[in-house]
């Protein structure tokens, strides 16, 4: 069995499996980072474009 897994080994596209892995990581990445923004922060933010000042 393990004979058939490898010789099957060499058809795996490697730059697709890099591409899947580089997305998953920067939406982590991203998502973590906006969870941990404090809500002063965010709410600051929202108002900003209604300020006048």
């Amino acid at each position: 069995m393990y004979k058939y897994i490898l010789a099957e080994a060499g058809n795996i596209n490697w730059m697709a499996i890099f591409a899947l892995l580089t997305f998953f990581i920067l939406f982590v990445m991203s998502a973590v980072l906006v969870l941990r923004r404090n809500g002063a922060f965010i709410e600051k933010m929202s108002r900003l474009p209604l300020d006048e000042d």
